[in-house]
């Protein structure tokens, strides 16, 4: 058979035939292609390989040994936060350096974006947007903070210890020596304690007790502390090392089953710091993030300290780009457009005489967007005036500013 006749014969099937109607439901509207033609970008950043990644690669190791250490920490950021040249962020568990940052432009939503440089630690590089990188920090990632200076995380030795101090104990941290596979094999086990007493008392008959996994151990650190409450101490270490703590159960030698509860997955030099930072106080301000094993700085929301006794204050939201033009000085008046939903925000009316007058306010807090974690000011109102339907308000003094970026 002719398999070309065959092959004629099966496309002219009339099954196969669509005829010009049919075909019209395939169209789509020219309106609608416009839609979807503005819809499509002009552009899309792509990842390729960086040319000259030796350059920047000793730079990520001694980042990630500065977290380690606790010379940096992570740091989730607001909507509003800057993102700046020279500065390492975390986008999906991969850490990034934004190199640089071209030409800033007002984008669509009014907010200054630009093409960006950015290594990435797996040797790639990208031009993502600036706001794309913005999104995916908050999302799902982290800034990397600034390095501290040892002077600032300087631990206090027995020189620093005055006669007013009291000292109270020691803080140990202690490496287990068991040949049990479930405790021997298990990376960065360490158990972290409180005694009043020298260490070496302490552990003098671990091998006989729960508490030490029924196992001699090997001290990898102590602290002579002043002036500590133990139960405070193991309260915080429990708290900040509760997604680590390291859970088994042993027996004694009567059988009886235990569950220590201070043993913990976490490398040394994390646990180093996490004690210095316990000790001057700001243990409060950190998470323990146990995917990146680095310290993560809490987002501590600033709380007002003006006094408003006796001040009316309006409320507002605002967009980001008013905010900045209101911090600078270039913007004076706020205007807002008088509706039916919100005439009894801005104006009052007057049983005495039945007319409707402008509500009269000391000062307006601004808020920028909806967010949670979000910019405010409380600015002084000098004046309000009422022109074409809307209200004015005439700004001052800036009288408090709050997580300002």
């Amino acid at each position: 058979m002719d398999i070309d006749k065959e092959l004629e014969a099966l496309f002219d099937d009339p099954l196969l035939t669509v005829s010009e109607e049919e075909k019209s439901f395939f169209d789509i509207p020219q309106d609608m292609r416009r839609v979807i033609a503005k819809k499509k970008a002009d552009y899309v950043a792509q990842h390729k390989l960086c040319e000259n990644f030796d350059d920047y690669k000793p730079l990520f190791a001694r980042v990630h040994r500065e977290l380690k250490q606790g010379l940096r920490s992570l740091v989730k950021i607001t909507k509003t936060a800057t993102l700046s040249e020279g500065r390492y962020y975390f986008v999906g568990g991969q850490m990034l350096l934004l190199e640089k940052i071209g030409e800033l432009k007002k984008s669509s939503n009014f907010l200054p974006d630009a093409r960006t440089r950015c290594i990435y630690e797996n040797g790639t590089e990208s031009d993502i947007l600036l706001q794309t990188l913005r999104k995916g920090v908050v999302g799902d990632g982290y800034a990397v903070t600034e390095l501290q200076s040892e002077s600032e995380r300087r631990f206090f030795g027995s020189s620093e210890i005055t006669s007013e101090d009291n000292v109270t104990g020691y803080i140990y941290v202690l490496s287990s020596l068991s040949l049990n596979p479930a405790i021997k094999d298990v990376k960065h086990l360490y158990k972290i304690g409180f005694s009043t007493n020298s260490v070496e008392q302490r552990i003098a008959n671990a091998e006989n007790e729960p508490t030490y996994l029924m196992a001699p151990v090997k001290i990898q650190a102590s602290y002579k502390v002043v002036n500590m409450n133990s139960q405070k101490f193991e309260d915080l270490i429990h708290q900040l090392l509760k997604p680590v703590q390291f859970q088994v159960s042993v027996f004694d030698d009567n059988g009886v089953e235990h569950q220590p509860q201070e043993w913990f997955v976490v490398p040394l030099p994390v646990v180093d710091v996490i004690i210095q930072k316990i000790v001057d106080g700001s243990i409060v301000g950190y998470t323990y993030n146990p995917k990146l094993e680095c310290l993560e700085k809490r987002i501590v929301k600033e709380k007002s300290t003006f006094d408003t006794t006796g001040m009316k204050v309006l409320t507002l939201n605002i967009k980001k780009m008013y905010f900045d033009e209101i911090m600078k000085g270039t913007k004076d008046i706020e205007y807002r457009q008088l509706k039916q939903t919100t005439l009894n925000k801005y104006t009052y009316l007057d049983e005495s005489d039945g007319k409707r007058y402008l509500r009269r306010y000391d000062a307006i807090r601004f808020f920028v967007g909806y967010h949670k974690d979000r910019e405010s000011a409380l600015v002084q109102v000098k004046d309000i005036t009422y022109n074409a339907g809307a209200v004015e308000y005439h700004l001052g003094l800036i009288l408090e500013v709050l997580n300002k970026s």
